[in-house]
């Protein structure tokens, strides 16, 4: 890429002719082959949710995350009910569609409008989406709703440094790694340096192209398993 000047000499950035402030992400459900985001409903979800996430019996899917697991069913109920409530994150219930059960949330978060920057956070996958398409799927459809449908520039996923499956997730699904930020924030007592991954546009075709290949039934055998990774998809 040719480096652009100012008119004192200087290296400026690549020009965005007409771009303007994207449209914040709707409150509504997001449909998939294998999965539904739809945003999270106490009321609807709560059984489902308590029941998968009680299934593992330590709380060591909630290490990482900035609260600690409610032990009973009206604690659930009341932490959904927070989560319902908040606008930014925008929390979505993750809903298999093979049962209709909602199994696992996620969130967009940190919503940049005006420069088209959002975060993926507050990932909570019960052990019912961990190693299945349902996970993989419902990260790429918040991609293709950030990237296409409200044309967002950049897709954020950053994490604790000390949590070796989020990070390794992140490089599976195809975000760059930025960097750690050193004592960037604290949570539950202890301080965190934060390591930060991104998606930017101009990345974005090759990668929804390799999903959208790896979701593909054919490219699973009888038993479920994958016949091509995603990153080797990615990078053919």
């Amino acid at each position: 890429m040719n480096t652009r000047l100012n008119d004192l000499g200087q290296p400026i950035g690549e020009e965005l002719p007409g771009w303007t402030a994207r449209d914040r992400p709707p409150r509504r459900p997001v449909l998939g082959r294998y999965c539904r985001l739809e945003p999270v409903d106490p009321a609807r979800h709560t059984d489902d949710l308590y029941a998968a996430c009680m299934e593992t019996p330590a709380p060591s899917d909630w290490t990482y995350l900035p609260i600690e697991r409610p032990e009973s069913r009206e604690g659930f109920r009341s932490y959904l009910s927070d989560l319902a409530r908040s606008e930014d994150p925008l929390h979505f219930a993750v809903i298999e569609l093979r049962s209709g059960r909602a199994v696992g949330t996620l969130a967009l978060m940190r919503i940049d409008a005006n420069h088209g920057v959002i975060e993926v956070g507050y990932i909570n996958f019960s052990r019912r989406m961990k190693r299945t398409r349902i996970g993989t799927e419902a990260i790429f459809l918040l991609m293709r709703l950030v990237f296409d449908d409200l044309g967002y520039r950049r897709f954020e996923w950053k994490c604790d440094s000390l949590n070796a499956p989020s990070r390794a997730a992140a490089e599976r699904y195809g975000f760059s790694f930025e960097g750690i930020f050193r004592w960037a924030t604290l949570y539950k007592g202890r301080s965190r340096d934060t390591a930060w991954y991104a998606i930017i546009g101009r990345d974005w075709p090759g990668i929804r192209t390799a999903f959208e290949a790896w979701l593909k039934p054919e490219n699973f055998d009888q038993n479920g398993l994958q016949k091509q990774s995603l990153r080797a998809l990615r990078e053919r």
